[in-house]
């Protein structure tokens, strides 16, 4: 089980990520009080549709489901499958502890 928090500080929002792997797919489940984030707060993801950017299953679910162009969830969604499907080391993951985007 993956669990990822997104402090979306700009718009406000926290939001929880828990990612489960199931055979070849990876439930997620995200708490959220974002409108726009509940929209995709239940996926089913495919590890096949992970790989690009452009045909990829989360980010079209945040399309679908009108979420902002910036919003951090959809690649915090990404990190948690990868981390599940185990192509992202869940240790290291959790050593690294914080990605960050930091304005000047």
């Amino acid at each position: 089980m993956t669990d990822i928090t997104v402090n979306s500080r700009i718009c406000g929002f926290t939001h929880k990520i828990n990612g489960v792997k199931d055979g070849k797919n990876v439930k997620v489940k995200v708490e959220t009080q974002c409108p726009k984030v509940k929209n995709i707060s239940e996926l089913e993801v495919p590890m096949m549709e992970l790989f690009g950017i452009k045909e990829n299953a989360v980010i079209a679910k945040a399309q679908e489901g009108n979420c902002c162009a910036t919003c951090l969830v959809p690649c915090a969604i990404l990190h948690a499958c990868n981390i599940e499907l185990g192509l992202i080391s869940g240790t290291l993951a959790k050593d690294v502890g914080n990605l960050s985007i930091d304005f000047k």
